[in-house]
């Protein structure tokens, strides 16, 4: 998706429709910096918010994702390599996500364990008690709230594969989280066939 074809595509349409920025964003209850945005190329619409855009603009959502009115003769066309596209990007976005997973795991337990050599140095130092306490306090601390953050990237990035019945799903953040795993696989039920397997971790829903 080209964001600046598009962005030109939402200000021409805007201004048939004779409407400033600050009026669409009205519409749409958002603040016209976004709608500026947008027609700049900096960024794109939430996809909460485009079918009520495009109607809004009096064009389809393939008009939008394209950049362009689209005939009917090539619609069908368009459609699926705007589809792909999205997957595309999808799954790019997975992996970025996937590879911070990691990055936050090894980081954050790196400075755990710094804070535990800190509190054990303090110790032998024969300083009070607090003094070993507080670095290893602080270190417990960042440590729980960052796998809490790498275990939300893990349940929203790609999806799982039951084991059983290949359905792949994006499961609740309860399930991944109380679920014995092996790595990424993790042990949980499958909501389609409610039988419990070893379900690995895939980017493509293909």
């Amino acid at each position: 998706m080209d964001q600046l074809k598009t962005g030109k595509f939402i200000s021409e349409k805007r201004k048939e429709q004779n409407l400033t920025q600050a009026q669409l964003a009205e519409k749409l209850g958002i603040t016209d910096r976004a709608v500026s945005k947008w027609e700049c190329g900096r960024s794109l619409p939430d996809a909460s918010i485009m079918l009520e855009l495009c109607d809004i603009l009096k064009i389809t959502v393939n008009d939008l994702l394209c950049g362009e009115a689209i005939s009917m003769n090539n619609y069908n066309e368009k459609l699926e390599n705007n589809l792909l596209d999205m997957v595309k990007q999808k799954e790019e976005a997975d992996k970025r996500l996937l590879t911070m997973e990691i990055v936050i795991g090894l980081t954050s337990s790196l400075f755990f364990f710094a804070m535990i050599a800190v509190g054990i140095i303090f110790m032998k130092l024969e300083k009070p008690l607090w003094a070993f306490f507080l670095p290893v306090g602080l270190g417990l601390i960042q440590f729980i709230v960052c796998m809490a953050f790498a275990l939300r990237i893990e349940q929203v990035a790609g999806y799982y594969v039951c084991g059983k019945c290949g359905h792949k799903y994006v499961p609740t953040y309860r399930s991944v989280n109380l679920a014995m795993h092996m790595g990424r696989t993790r042990y949980m039920k499958c909501p389609e066939c409610g039988k419990r397997s070893w379900q690995k971790k895939v980017l493509n829903k293909d």
